[in-house]
């Protein structure tokens, strides 16, 4: 991950009708359900904004579809829900070509990362690219609803930045809603735990804790998944603003070691509600342990919108 925090954002809501069924709207690795799996990383500079109540909030990336002479072409703007179906996308230059050479950045050319607008499903991707610059990995979302799709890549271009950029997928299906799951420190997946000590501050840096266990031991053989011990994701409630947050040393550095504890340093754009989600790999398969937090204060809309906590991965 890059040397500095990164925070990216979704755009608004996809503007849909629901009825009986969820109508079509606007745009594999671990899976995250609830509490569960999913992968990988992401990034995209952010620079400080004036928040309207004290402090800084860090203007987003990521609500674009278009950004710095590139453009996200979702070819696969929906899919069917519970149905497996191949994601396609293509990234366009100023000029309408397909991008078809990338710097490499922990270990691939692109990362995607697909969530749910109500954060309980999250995955983390990792497309291939054919030689015409078409990018295509399948896909199965378990519900129907909103999505958010995010291409986060570097084109290999002389001086060209990291980039995230966001386009709106839809799962047609019956549709049921869900609630952000409540506030928890800690928890299950696969028989893992996984405890999180520590908390998001607005437009303050803040030191995240997380300790692995397995059947109540210390997890203490982490293996390196894309060039860490653990990446961890969080998803701003509400926008879905994007935070990537890398952790405090990396494998072979001299100091780090493969668990049980896994530290990151992250500072949240705002108050609010967020999820996080912690990928780690261990004996070969790589977990997502998810967690809902709080950031300063909430509103009550916020909270309203909080259930319980689930435990089933």
């Amino acid at each position: 991950m890059h040397a500095g925090l990164r925070i990216t954002a979704f755009a608004a809501a996809l503007a849909a009708t629901f009825g009986t069924a969820y109508g079509v709207g606007k745009g594999v690795d671990p899976v995250a359900e609830g509490p569960a799996p999913a992968r990988h990383e992401s990034h995209s500079e952010a620079s400080p904004a004036p928040q309207g109540g004290g402090g800084q909030e860090t203007t987003p990336g990521g609500l674009q579809i278009s950004e710095g002479g590139y453009t996200l072409d979702l070819k696969t703007p929906s899919v069917t829900a519970g149905k497996r179906s191949d994601l396609n996308f293509v990234i366009r230059d100023s000029a309408g070509r397909a991008v078809t050479a990338f710097r490499r950045e922990h270990e691939k050319e692109l990362h995607l990362i697909v969530a749910s607008r109500d954060l309980v499903t999250y995955r983390h991707l990792h497309p291939t690219r054919a030689a015409d610059g078409t990018w295509s990995i399948p896909v199965e979302l378990p519900r129907a609803g909103g999505y958010r799709v995010f291409a986060d890549f570097t084109p290999a271009k002389k001086g060209a930045e990291n980039l995230v950029l966001g386009a709106d997928l839809a799962a047609s299906g019956p549709y049921q809603p869900q609630r952000l799951p409540a506030p928890n420190t800690t928890a299950k997946i696969h028989g893992y735990e996984v405890r999180l000590d520590g908390a998001l501050s607005p437009g303050k840096e803040s030191e995240l804790k997380l300790k692995v266990s397995r059947d109540g031991r210390p997890v203490t053989n982490l293996q390196p998944y894309l060039g860490a011990y653990g990446h961890l994701v969080a998803l701003r409630s509400g926008d879905l603003a994007y935070l990537h947050v890398h952790p405090g040393g990396e494998p072979g550095d001299g100091r780090t070691k493969p668990g049980p504890e896994i530290s990151f340093h992250a500072t949240a754009p705002s108050g609010g509600a967020y999820r996080l989600f912690l990928d780690f790999k261990h004996e070969g398969e790589v977990h997502t342990a998810a967690f809902t937090v709080r950031a300063g204060a909430v509103t009550a809309q916020e909270s309203s919108h909080e259930e319980e906590p689930e435990h089933g991965h």
